[in-house]
């Protein structure tokens, strides 16, 4: 015959540990309960630091107005509190804590340490507990204002919790999402989280930082640039709602939602199955929202007192609480619905197609003979047509101590794959002086014309219309190359040289030219170049960023600005170039130092319409006009120049060469 069993009071020890089963699950509810008392005394800053997910060590530090040390004896006993003295108060209870079973339960499953300094404290005391009982005298130390609360060794003794944890990158995982939801809330402030040992946090706001800005600290900018504030109150259910939701152009796999009512964090399983279905309504099916939502109720009204980690609350009138809020969402959600955004990635250079659209458009490829209306058979206009010539890069050559040297110059595209908008203000302002002095009927005038031939070197005959007009086009070229300058701002491609051209030489030869217009009174020209290469290797940074110039650290041009496809500009004119960017531009000024350079660089650029070897239209011989015809290399320009000028009487220009610049000088400034 069976007998009943023996009723018997367990031992204090085992009911603390069961109880501290229930409040302390995880590490990550140990950290909630802590980050509460540290809000709970008027923090403005904390330090979270934890090792293997928090079952090694949790540890807290704040700035908030400490334990005073007459409670540093009782307060990891249970039922010890600073927020309630009797049942009623929990009907108006404000703040997080009021049970005083957090502490108790951490200091029966782990080892606990409270270091504390109060404001009107000479100094501070640290204190260790086990089993809620104060180990020994508090110890008088050094440390700042607020209090430190170190974990050590979480379920030490709870063999069975600590095994059924998970591992303790999931452990951490969960921190993160407390520390995280803490921070977006109280956004005043400032949290740090990091591991044991590393240097960078996993989470770090700032105090005193908006909810948005937590936001995008903590989930990333996807997420802070999709969001809608939401807000609204009621009188008649006494509950006042505030917070930000993701519009219907954001999508993630997983739903996150931050619910805080009267400042708590908790769970609602109700509000959350409302939402989503309001959701599923604007967003594909398989994508979720972003929610963070505050409910202020009436204390009165909530019951906060229903479970042992304080993660679900019960309030009255939970339905039509849940329908207003569910109403408001709908609202704003269907106010954005009327546009939507979608963003785009480019293509980088160099990465191929997926192959599911390589696929595809192998097998929806159309030949000629498939198409209607055409016979594959029949001759087409392209074969009379031949390829496009590829641009053949220049030569240039240096003579150094009796040395020829080769340099390639080779083009890279003019349209960079990602353009650069131009948001300085003083480039704006020259684009604005010149669309204010633009003439709309010169404008119409030039887009509306037809290329006749050239009359001389710097005149060509264009018609509009039933006239025929008489234009320079040296002047066309410059304004030409100065508002591409301007209107493609940062945004060049380069005229890259195989080999960098000393600017030190190019200045010399500039120097010795009789255009330089130098004498002794300027001084020594070597001092006058090296103060040319100095200046330029100085500005090169901006030189390089704005207008892909590039002059490396020995003061060697290696590139110049590629301002119009498929065109050079005539290397004889580079040294007087440099000379004139040292001389010209006015390098401390923003808007007039990118005023001047422009206008320097566009003078070189169509210096090939506008230099007195085309001057004179006289007849001479056919070889000594192919040689002023050239591009002369860069070495020797200067010194033949000024040899033709002593040696020779001025020659007529070769016909055939004044068309064909002219008619692309022409064309490009049309």
């Amino acid at each position: 015959m069976n007998r009943p069993a023996v009723i018997r009071k367990l031992d204090e020890t085992v009911v603390n540990r069961i109880a501290a089963g229930e409040v302390i699950q995880r590490p990550a509810n140990a950290l909630k309960e802590m980050i509460e008392n540290s809000l709970d005394a008027c923090a403005t800053a904390i330090q979270i630091i934890v090792k293997s997910g928090g079952l090694k060590l949790l540890q807290i530090q704040d700035n908030g107005t400490g334990i005073r040390k007459d409670d540093l004896e009782i307060v990891c006993e249970r039922f010890t509190t600073s927020k309630l003295q009797k049942f009623e108060d929990l009907s108006t209870i404000a703040t997080y804590g009021f049970r005083g079973e957090a502490l108790a339960s951490i200091s029966h499953i782990a080892h606990l340490t409270i270091t504390t300094k109060t404001a009107d404290g000479q100094c501070a005391y640290r204190a260790t507990y086990e089993d809620s009982k104060l180990k020994g005298a508090p110890k008088p130390c050094a440390a700042n204002q607020g209090t430190q609360i170190t974990v050590e060794d979480l379920f030490y003794n709870v063999s069975t919790r600590k095994k059924a944890l998970k591992s303790a990158s999931d452990e951490h995982n969960k921190i993160l999402e407390v520390v995280g939801s803490y921070a977006i809330h109280n956004s005043r402030v400032g949290f740090t989280l990091k591991k044991l040992g590393e240097s960078m946090p996993d989470i770090k706001t700032l105090p005193n930082s908006t909810v948005v800005d937590s936001i995008r600290v903590i989930y990333g900018n996807n997420v802070a640039k999709e969001l809608l504030e939401i807000e609204t109150t009621d009188e008649v259910l006494k509950f006042k709602l505030k917070g930000y939701i993701s519009n219907v152009t954001y999508s993630a796999k997983k739903c996150i939602m931050l619910l805080f009512i009267n400042h708590r964090l908790v769970k609602s399983t109700a509000l959350k199955k409302s939402l989503e279905q309001v959701y599923s309504m604007y967003i594909p099916q398989e994508s979720q929202p972003f929610i963070y939502m505050s409910l202020e109720l009436d204390p009165r009204n909530v019951d906060v007192n229903v479970h042992p980690t304080k993660h679900e609350v019960h309030f009255l009138h939970e339905d039509s609480v849940i329908d207003k809020v569910r109403s408001a969402v709908e609202s704003k959600l269907l106010g954005c619905n009327t546009a939507r955004k979608f963003y785009t990635q480019a293509l980088l250079p160099g990465a191929g197609l997926p192959t599911e659209i390589v696929a595809e458009t192998e097998t929806s490829k159309t030949y000629a003979h498939q198409m209607v209306r055409t016979d594959s058979s029949a001759q087409k206009l392209d074969k009379f047509y031949g390829s496009p010539a590829a641009v053949k890069p220049s030569t240039s050559k240096t003579e150094d101590t009796g040395t020829n040297k080769t340099t390639e110059s080779s083009q890279s595209s003019k349209q960079p794959s990602n353009r650069v908008e131009c948001k300085l203000t003083s480039v704006l302002e020259l684009r604005r002086v010149v669309e204010e002095r633009m003439h709309l009927g010169l404008r119409d005038l030039l887009k509306n014309s037809s290329f006749v031939g050239c009359v001389s070197p710097r005149q060509a005959l264009i018609q509009h219309d039933t006239k025929l007009y008489l234009c320079n086009t040296a002047h066309l070229s410059e304004e030409l190359f100065y508002q591409l300058l301007l209107y493609e701002f940062g945004n060049f491609g380069l005229i890259k040289f195989s080999t960098p051209l000393p600017i030190y030489d190019v200045a010399m030869l500039g120097l010795d030219s009789e255009e330089s217009g130098w004498t002794e009174v300027d001084g020594p020209k070597m001092d006058l170049a090296e103060t040319v290469k100095q200046l330029l290797t100085d500005k090169g940074p901006m030189l390089d960023e704005y207008f892909s110039t590039i002059v490396d650290s020995s003061g060697n041009l290696c590139s110049l600005p590629l301002v119009l496809d498929g065109y050079n500009p005539a290397t004889r004119g580079l040294p007087l170039f440099l000379l004139r960017l040292a001389t010209d531009v006015e390098w401390d000024d923003e808007k007039q130092c990118f005023d001047s350079f422009c206008r320097e660089t566009a003078k070189f650029f169509s210096e090939q319409f506008d230099t007195d070897v085309w001057d004179d239209e006289s007849e001479g011989s056919s070889s000594q006009v192919e040689e002023k015809c050239c591009s002369f290399p860069l070495s020797i320009c200067a010194r033949r120049n000024r040899q033709n000028k002593e040696a020779q009487p001025k020659e007529t220009v070769h016909r055939k060469c004044i068309v064909t610049r002219g008619h692309t000088a022409l064309s490009g400034t049309t």
